[in-house]
């Protein structure tokens, strides 16, 4: 498998955003990022200006965020038309992408709102049973974050520090992740909503957290099948396989690069790779990491198997949703999408 870094979630001009997409491209070339996954509120302009593609070593992609008001927005790629909000429920917004051949993903589902602060309203999503839903924002660095916040010094030391404010995904979360799992498959995404928010005055932006800072904070690793070879078509399928088959993992590749996690299953040759499905055996659940850490091993949202190393071999012949998560200095490293044993 071939690893690429991307980002998800982000805005440009041609929403709420303040860059334009070469510089966010070059936002991305500066902290690493292979892929940018661009989605712009109820709007594909940036595709039909021709910016999707290449841009220098950044392959830019573009979705859409279907945003109704203040709840049950959707991340949607693959389709090359605008999905029409107007007068649908969630679940029919979820259908029609899924009828239309696309990828929807919850945008920051778990959302409750700040206590503290009023006009960080709730955002949730209201259809997660939906079976026509592909799978959810497991992990809204931006919408996670400031939720959490409880005084105006707390938020403006994550602006000033993003890093020391950062730690874990909200347990509730991940509670409600398993719960979904344990019905089907339900693929997990990380999400910066990077805004850059500020004023533009010329080619210039004054800014409170540029997309750098926001890029850096938690990307989402996709597993393709095949290297990239620089035609778009061709990548983007590469791109899109993965993310639709749950080849797919989250990192914090500030505590540490992550490139090089793989989680599988085996037996007599056979091989179930992240995110796959299988009947429950005899399985052999197997898990590298680059480096050393914390490595739990979860089934049905319940601790299975813990230690530390960088390497996890499990003798399982229950059925069970199984995943990985890998911390290191107390912080949430990696988190892989499961291997499904029914």
């Amino acid at each position: 498998m071939h690893d690429l870094t991307c980002v998800l979630h982000l805005h440009s001009r041609y929403s709420d955003g303040t860059g334009t997409v070469s510089e966010i491209a070059r936002a991305a070339a500066a902290t690493g990022v292979d892929v940018v996954l661009l989605t712009d509120h109820d709007t594909l302009e940036a595709r039909h200006r021709g910016e999707e593609g290449w841009h220098g070593n950044v392959l830019v992609l573009v979705g859409e965020e279907v945003s109704p008001r203040r709840r049950n927005h959707l991340l949607v790629f693959g389709l090359d038309r605008h999905v029409r909000r107007r007068g649908r429920s969630a679940e029919q917004i979820c259908r029609v992408v899924k009828d239309s051949g696309g990828l929807g993903f919850a945008a920051h589902p778990f959302s409750r709102g700040s206590r503290r602060f009023r006009r960080a309203h709730a955002t949730p999503f209201e259809a997660l049973d939906s079976e026509a839903l592909h799978g959810v924002e497991l992990w809204s660095i931006l919408t996670d974050t400031a939720e959490r916040l409880e005084s105006v010094p707390a938020a403006l030391r994550f602006l000033a520090a993003p890093r020391r404010v950062v730690e874990d995904p909200p347990q509730r979360n991940l509670a409600e992740w398993d719960r979904l799992c344990r019905a089907r498959r339900v693929v997990a995404v990380g999400g910066v909503d990077a805004h850059q928010f500020g004023r533009r005055i010329g080619p210039f932006v004054v800014r409170l957290m540029g997309y750098r800072r926001s890029f850096a904070l938690l990307h989402t690793h996709v597993l393709c099948e095949e290297p990239m070879t620089g035609e778009l078509a061709h990548d983007r399928r590469q791109v899109y396989g993965a993310l639709r088959e749950g080849r797919c993992y989250l990192a914090v590749d500030w505590v540490a690069p992550a490139r090089g996690f793989e989680f599988l299953a085996e037996r007599s040759g056979e091989v179930v790779a992240m995110g796959g499905e299988a009947r429950a055996g005899d399985w052999t659940l197997r898990a590298r990491l680059p480096l050393e850490a914390e490595l739990r091993l979860v089934r049905d949202g319940e601790l299975a198997q813990a230690g530390c190393g960088s390497e996890l071999d499990q003798h399982v012949n229950e059925p069970g949703v199984y995943r990985v998560e890998a911390h290191r200095d107390g912080r949430s490293w990696i988190l892989s999408n499961p291997i499904y044993l029914r």
